[in-house]
């Protein structure tokens, strides 16, 4: 092999160069707000033939704290109203906690970012409308107010509480858990639900999975991870926070509970996503099949 000439070795760590800045301009400029519909589907084994078909638009991790914040927001809510679903489930992290934000540590003012993004969600359209939780931010900064935001705007929140939903005669329960940083508690979130009850659960962290499969239900719904924000090729995400670690991105069997994780919508710390595509999760629910003849 002949030598490389100095020539060479400038070209070659030029294109280097180029092919790092435009990386590492596609994280920072495009992915974040290039959103992705992600559709997946679950057959839930106590849910009843009415609800076959079922329709759930999940997303999650807004984290609204400027103007920039609210692009992806929009067009989340677009791609929801297009895909007309039956409900929507939002999983929580409305606002950024500004220690995270601004470094500055102002939680009142922080938590006040979740009136203009409860007035973008407020435009979401669906046959049922939409239900709630409050993510670790939402529990930082005030969660009073990030819940009287959303309610204010027909969006209930469900904090260790249930929502049921009627359909031909049959029923399909929605519980809601505080985040992992407040008070969750799955007893007093599904005190009311029958036994043998279709229940899906919605909670902020996805590693809670493995306290909610030891109860009654069939399918958990999360965000949380962002899925790391930058996830590398055979290695995965360099940093995910706490309660995201064993289960940060797509869907999982923990025992017989099904989990989604959406990698969500908004960015902390650096507006930066690479290989880690905003969200916005299109849940398919399906009753048991006829087994044949």
């Amino acid at each position: 092999m002949s030598p490389v000439t100095r020539r060479e070795f400038l070209l070659g760590a030029g294109l280097i160069s180029a092919g790092a800045i435009a990386v590492a301009g596609d994280s920072v400029v495009i992915e974040p707000y290039h959103l992705e519909l992600v559709t997946v589907e679950f057959e839930l084994p106590r849910l009843s033939r009415a609800f076959d078909g079922f329709r759930i638009a999940q997303l999650s991790d807004f984290h609204c704290h400027d103007s920039l914040s609210h692009i992806p927001i929009r067009k989340a809510v677009e791609m929801v109203n297009r895909a007309s679903p039956d409900l929507v489930v939002l999983c929580g992290d409305y606002v950024t906690d500004s220690l995270l934000a601004d470094y500055t540590h102002d939680e009142k003012q922080s938590a006040k970012q979740a009136e203009p993004c409860a007035q973008l969600l407020g435009a979401l359209r669906s046959n049922l409308g939409s239900l709630a939780i409050l993510g670790n931010h939402d529990v930082a900064t005030d969660p009073q107010f990030v819940t009287a935001a959303l309610q204010a705007h027909g969006i209930p929140v469900l904090r260790n509480s249930s929502r049921v939903i009627e359909r031909e005669g049959s029923r399909l329960w929605f519980c809601g858990l505080d985040s992992w940083d407040g008070k969750p508690n799955i007893d007093v979130a599904m005190a009311g639900v029958p036994k043998n009850a279709c229940v899906v659960m919605l909670m902020h962290e996805p590693d809670y999975a493995d306290k909610v499969a030891k109860h009654p239900v069939d399918l958990q719904l999360s965000g949380h991870s962002h899925g790391g924000q930058i996830w590398l090729p055979g290695i995965g995400a360099p940093w995910l926070p706490f309660g995201a670690h064993k289960y940060p991105r797509g869907s999982y069997q923990i025992g017989q509970l099904q989990l989604h994780t959406n990698i969500g919508l908004g960015t902390i710390r650096l507006p930066i996503r690479l290989n880690c595509t905003p969200e916005v999760t299109l849940v398919t629910l399906r009753a048991p099949r006829t087994p044949k003849a």
